[in-house]
């Protein structure tokens, strides 16, 4: 619960901007994660006259407005094409129907949440945030840099995606629930010239590209793939997998211990690159494929359940260590 004194719709951006320079000024998107502050605001900035709400593709990139709902981003055309179904599946699981149709995308950028799911996915890509600096300047920010970063007093206006030929993946872990904070997220790119961005969030730090990653290489080229062709082996993606389980540093909390974290980035890391090359759906022991960005269907009641998935998680780590 929060309190304010005032609330203020504002009519541009420089006014926002000017409000917000006062400490005790909180800029809303949806309201809906302001409630984990416990500290009251004075003035309450709502963004939603200024026309930030829309998602607009260009021939070479995807601006996506801070007022666009999660609800919005998941339903959207343009992003489900651009990232194969992973935008979808990065946000299926948050919460609820109701939650995302007032959490905004700029919110969950601008919080740098440990927890969360936004933020993992568009790391994956060529991401910046454009950013008001005050008397009509804006700023584009890579979004590698934005995130670990201080909160400024600057006003987030765009997510912009470059547009790159690529393919994408999602995956997150969720122990208790299908719509619980995940215990691990991580979120895949494989680009036209064969390098890899992995990424790999609530561990439970805020996600970050993972380095080792970096040199990381498709072993066919990009046209070539297909699931009698795949663009990795299976021995290189248990290879790369067990390298990131090693060099991802995780930590413990309610959701989780270090060493289990570990364990799922191993794991995850296997599903995401197995998606990215396009390799066979693996078959789980309870019979159910393993499809990534159409996880939303199958843990939401027509796949497996959550502790059914969580005892292949436990299966899988093993087959990644064997």
């Amino acid at each position: 619960m929060f309190r304010i004194s005032e609330y203020k719709k504002v009519q541009s951006l420089q006014e926002a901007w000017e409000l917000n320079q006062k400490k005790s000024t909180r800029t809303a998107g949806g309201m809906t994660w302001l409630r984990l502050r416990h500290n009251p605001a004075g003035t309450f900035v709502d963004l939603s006259g200024l026309g930030l709400d829309r998602i607009e593709e260009t021939e070479d990139e995807i601006r996506i407005g801070c007022m666009v709902t999660l609800r919005e981003l998941e339903n959207s055309e343009v992003m489900d094409r651009y990232t194969e179904g992973a935008a979808k599946a990065a946000v299926c699981h948050i919460i609820g129907v109701q939650f995302r149709n007032m959490a905004t995308v700029g919110g969950s950028i601008f919080g740098r949440f440990g927890f969360s799911d936004v933020l993992t996915l568009f790391l994956a890509f060529d991401t910046s945030v454009e950013m008001y600096r005050g008397s009509g300047k804006t700023e584009l920010v890579p979004l590698t840099e934005f995130a670990a970063a201080k909160p400024d007093r600057d006003i987030l206006t765009r997510i912009i995606i470059r547009k790159e030929k690529l393919h994408a993946a999602y995956e997150s872990v969720r122990t208790n629930a299908s719509t619980d904070f995940p215990a691990l997220t991580a979120a895949g790119a494989l680009l036209e010239d064969g390098s890899i961005r992995l990424v790999i969030g609530a561990k439970p730090q805020r996600a970050e590209r993972v380095p080792a990653a970096e040199s990381w290489k498709a072993e066919r080229p990009f046209a070539e793939r297909s699931e009698e062709t795949p663009l990795l082996t299976e021995e290189t993606i248990r290879a790369f997998a067990e390298e990131a389980r090693k060099t991802v540093k995780t930590g413990s909390n309610m959701r989780g211990s270090s060493r289990y974290r570990s364990a799922l980035v191993g794991v995850e890391t296997a599903r995401i690159l197995r998606t990215l090359a396009g390799a066979k759906k693996t078959v789980n022991t309870e019979g159910n494929v393993r499809e990534g960005a159409a996880g939303c269907a199958e843990r939401s009641g027509t796949g497996e359940s959550d502790h059914a998935q969580n005892r292949n998680l436990r299966k899988e780590e093993k087959g990644v260590h064997a």
